[in-house]
């Protein structure tokens, strides 16, 4: 999701920019580094994740970004911005009844417990972090082989 999403943003920066300004969050300096950063950060943790490197770490750096950009949806809804997230391109005003805030919120929620079940269980024997941390000899030695 999050190498999707960045990539995206990251063809399109003049319209991240307007998605970011849409939220009417940030002092207008800021829209311009945010909405470059936001992608560049999506696609490195969607990238590590996908390697599975330093996973517990970025699985908790994409909750973390997941509770800020769910908190930035939340807000606009209740303040009565008629916003497109913007979350997979796009973004900006919308006309009143073309908001999706439930629908967003629950995808980030969704992705949000993965993340946390990747927090509590970072390693598969796929990952770059289980690689790291596999014990070569832990076959050898369940076959009753000795070890020297």
């Amino acid at each position: 999701m999050f190498l999707v999403s960045g990539a995206l943003k990251v063809v399109d920066p003049a319209q991240t920019r307007i998605a970011v300004r849409a939220y009417e969050l940030l002092p207008p300096d800021l829209v311009g580094p945010v909405a470059t950063a936001l992608p560049l950060l999506e696609l490195v943790l969607g990238t590590l994740l996908l390697v599975g490197a330093f996973t517990r770490w970025v699985a908790f750096a994409a909750a973390v970004l997941l509770v800020i950009l769910m908190s930035a949806v939340a807000q606009a809804w209740a303040r009565g911005l008629s916003i497109d997230c913007g979350c997979f391109g796009g973004g900006g005003a919308v006309a009143k009844g073309d908001t999706r805030y439930p629908q967003e919120l629950a995808r980030d929620v969704g992705t949000w417990l993965l993340a946390l079940w990747l927090v509590v269980r970072p390693r598969t024997a796929l990952s770059v972090d289980g690689w790291l941390r596999a014990d070569p000899g832990a076959q050898w030695r369940a076959a009753g082989n000795p070890v020297n």
